[in-house]
């Protein structure tokens, strides 16, 4: 296996084109990788912003959560009446008021809790769900090089894992933290009313608790946003070794695969036992000072009561509010340290959704209407890193309906030259121009409908065979399907399938062999009709014989339309208008077949190399 870089620093290789490439990685250990918390303030204010257009569940929730708590502080009053009335003369109406009121008050705090959470549960689905939307389509306006510097797993890991951690917890955060702040200033109130004094001596550990709290949740934190971090990684992998399991079998890397499996999950498992170990910590602290706390309340007590200033029904009273004043602080120290989870999946979410998009359209750009297809390289300069040239001073004149064929080494610049026409990256130096004007003076989404890609890594998306041949043109009838299938000699073969047109295919579906799939793209393309046409190593995949039928589909396909055809072939090119001959990113040479062949040249050398076997 090939060891990658991080996705943080990633040095993007030319890619293919319109095609993301996943990255690999190694056993670099990620997860124990210190990070910084971010700013918690700023990434719950960011989450609760989504909750405008739900602002009336936060307000049922606040009306439920008052509800709850008038009922649980009602309930020590009422039992402290009791007590009094049993150590001094009993007021028996009263006495057997209260007790019909408690059952009524315990039993509607737990249907106003029941209530919140039914609640909360809609409204943080729905949230979740304007998330995970606004992500995906975030994803589709995102330049082709955040793709080619990203693993695909890991962006998968975002959309699923990330969006459903910040739902499990967002919706008991939000009904725990509400009624926490309602009733800690009940409880106070009620204090403060019943005796000052006692007041003072219930809040003397409410400093212990933040302190703690905050302690506490530096760390988990910081080890919950690794854990994600982690999973991703992990899911990364497992996508990455799943589509690629031939190429494993193939080569005997079972072994290899496990070992890296193992190191990824190990750390996956460093970061889960950390967060896992410091969140278990905060409920047995919080235990430890609520019944320091019980003792000092019980200790002041006694003393007040035997001073004759308190009665045994207030201490009970007090007692009570303090288990009410401590339950929720241990309630809210748990949440806001399990809320470090749902704000670390929030921020990984977030930075995807901060990503910049695309460069927009300039003021006065045009759409591309009936495009022509005459392009004009001048002085095209481009590099994939800044000061680290990949094209350099790059000059040709593709007319329309011409076919110009790339030919040259590995890593030579072919592919980032159609990159680079089709608009995946913007030049850094000249200009691409097309019927007339730069490319950039076009509209992004009119420019690119003017293109037709056939890859050597043919694509099909899960779906039926019309499905995906109706991917570029959606509003193509039945009959133009076929007549376009007919027309690449495709229609046979798919008639001879069980379901016919109807048969289901996936992204690495096996019923159909390469050179078929190269067909179905071609007719794909066929269908969409584009004015310029993309041909990326179509052919270098498949058997001579396929291959004669694809270079016989793909004539047809280039008829009348100007064409970009990368090979390394160079008898499947030979007809081409112009060969260019790329190496290290310049056009070291350029003419027709015949031209190249008697000048001596690069071409005329590698054209010899392959006739006589010896590739280049």
């Amino acid at each position: 296996m090939q060891n990658q870089q991080n996705t943080t620093s990633p040095p993007p290789p030319p890619p293919r084109i319109g095609m993301a490439q996943p990255m690999m990685h190694g056993g670099n250990r990620f997860a124990r990788v210190k990070e910084r918390p971010r700013n918690f303030a700023k990434t719950v204010a960011r989450l609760l912003g989504y909750f405008r257009e739900q602002w009336f569940v936060l307000v049922i929730i606040f009306i439920l959560s008052l509800a709850s708590s008038v009922a649980a502080l009602a309930g020590p009053f009422l039992i402290g009446r009791v007590i009094d009335g049993l150590v001094a003369p009993a007021d028996v109406p009263e006495l057997a008021l209260i007790f019909l009121i408690l059952p009524i008050m315990y039993a509607w705090d737990g249907i106003s809790h029941f209530m919140q959470t039914w609640v909360v549960a809609g409204a943080s689905q729905k949230l979740v769900k304007t998330l995970r939307g606004l992500l995906f389509k975030h994803l589709q306006s995102l330049p082709i090089k955040f793709f080619d510097s990203h693993m695909h797993g890991e962006l998968m890991s975002r959309l699923s894992n990330d969006t459903d951690n910040i739902a499990g917890i967002l919706g008991m955060a939000l009904v725990s933290l509400s009624s926490v702040a309602i009733t800690l200033t009940g409880v106070l109130v009620m204090m403060l009313w019943l005796s000052p004094t006692m007041t003072f001596f219930t809040l003397v550990s409410v400093p212990l608790f933040f302190l703690v709290s905050k302690a506490i949740a530096s760390q988990t934190r910081k080890y919950f946003r690794s854990q994600q971090v982690a999973l991703g990684m992990l899911n990364a992998k497992i996508e990455e070794d799943i589509s690629g399991m031939a190429v494993i079998k193939a080569y005997g890397c079972e072994n290899s695969a496990v070992e890296e499996f193992a190191r990824i999950n190990e750390d996956l498992r460093y970061a889960g036992t950390r967060a896992q170990i410091w969140s278990g910590f905060i409920m047995p602290a919080m235990n430890v000072i609520n019944n320091l706390s019980l003792a000092v309340v019980a200790f002041a007590g006694s003393v007040l009561v035997i001073n004759g200033n308190l009665t045994v029904g207030i201490i009970a009273t007090f007692i009570a509010y303090s288990r009410q004043f401590s339950r929720p602080l241990n309630e809210m120290a748990g949440v806001y340290n399990q809320l470090q989870s749902a704000l670390a999946s929030a921020e990984r979410v977030f930075d995807i959704l901060d990503e910049p998009v695309e460069k927009e359209d300039p003021p006065g750009a045009v759409a591309l209407d009936s495009p022509r297809g005459d392009i004009i390289f001048k002085g095209v300069g481009f590099g994939y890193k800044p000061g680290v040239p990949v094209i350099e001073d790059c000059n040709f004149h593709a007319p329309t309906g011409s076919v110009i064929a790339l030919v040259g080494p590995t890593g030579a610049g072919k592919t980032t030259i159609v990159n680079l026409v089709t608009r995946f990256y913007d030049v850094d130096a000249g200009s691409i121009v097309l019927d007339g004007r730069p490319l950039e003076e076009y509209t992004r989404s009119t420019l690119r409908r003017a293109f037709g890609i056939v890859l050597q890594d043919t694509y099909l998306f899960t779906g039926t065979i019309m499905d995906n041949l109706r991917y570029g043109h959606p509003s193509a009838t039945e009959e133009e399907v076929k007549a376009a299938a007919k027309l690449v000699g495709v229609d046979h073969f798919i008639r001879q399938l069980a379901d016919g047109y109807n048969t289901v295919l996936t992204e690495n579906s096996r019923t159909l062999s390469q050179g078929q799939r190269q067909l179905l793209a071609i007719t794909r393309c066929v269908l969409a009709n584009p004015a310029i046409l993309i041909l990326d190593e179509a052919t270098s995949s498949v058997d001579t014989r396929t291959e004669v039928k694809i270079q016989q589909a793909m004539g047809m396909l280039m008829r009348g339309r100007t064409s970009f055809v990368i090979a390394h072939r160079l008898r499947t090119v030979a007809g081409a208008d112009q060969i260019l001959v790329v190496d290290s990113g310049r056009i070291a040479e350029q003419g027709n077949h015949d031209s190249l062949m008697a000048a001596g040249g690069i071409y005329a050398r590698m054209f010899e190399m392959q006739l006589r076997g010896l590739g280049v």
